[in-house]
């Protein structure tokens, strides 16, 4: 953030934001690879999405200068029980804010509420090469952990997918109930 600009507030979602976050998702699923999505959602599916989430999940939005510029969410890594103190996480940011410390305030509160509400892993899937998301989730401690090669056919070109953890501390030997 450069000392010029507008303070950022981080906080949970509402409803009202799903039109926002959906004008911001747009944008990667329709000019990137970054989301293997080929039709962007609109704001009601957008809103259903964060109805059916927020419940088990943070899911905080970024705000500045009155427009929403971000949001960051956990969400279940996979249904099964045993996986329920492993959560994935997201983050999008409107394209013009990326690379100036939203993304990194932003997320760093997201890790926070997770650990808070005792996951012990979060699970980060970047579709590679993606230099920049890379360098930003490895700078919060996230570490590779695996690749699948070609899993995803978009823009013309099969997609690999790298998955990058991060552990919230030592694992206890019976984790709290969730």
């Amino acid at each position: 953030m450069t000392a010029d600009a507008p303070p950022l507030q981080i906080r949970p979602v509402a409803r009202d934001d799903a039109a926002a976050i959906a004008a911001i998702y747009a944008h990667y699923v329709d000019h990137s690879v970054v989301t293997f999505e080929e039709a962007a959602p609109d704001a009601a599916e957008m809103a259903r999405r964060i109805a059916a989430t927020v419940a088990g999940y943070p899911w905080l939005v970024a705000e500045q200068d009155g427009a929403l510029v971000g949001y960051a969410y956990g969400r279940a890594y996979h249904t099964r029980s045993a996986y329920r103190w492993t959560c994935e996480t997201g983050i999008y940011l409107a394209h013009d804010r990326r690379a100036k410390g939203v993304g990194r305030l932003l997320y760093t509160a997201l890790l926070d509420a997770l650990g808070d509400r005792g996951f012990v892993t979060a699970i980060a899937a970047i579709t590679v090469p993606n230099d920049e998301s890379t360098r930003f989730h490895e700078a919060l401690g996230f570490v590779a952990v695996g690749r699948f090669a070609g899993v995803g056919f978009k823009q013309g070109a099969w997609q690999d997918v790298g998955y990058w953890q991060r552990d919230f501390g030592e694992r206890p030997a019976a984790p709290q109930s969730r």
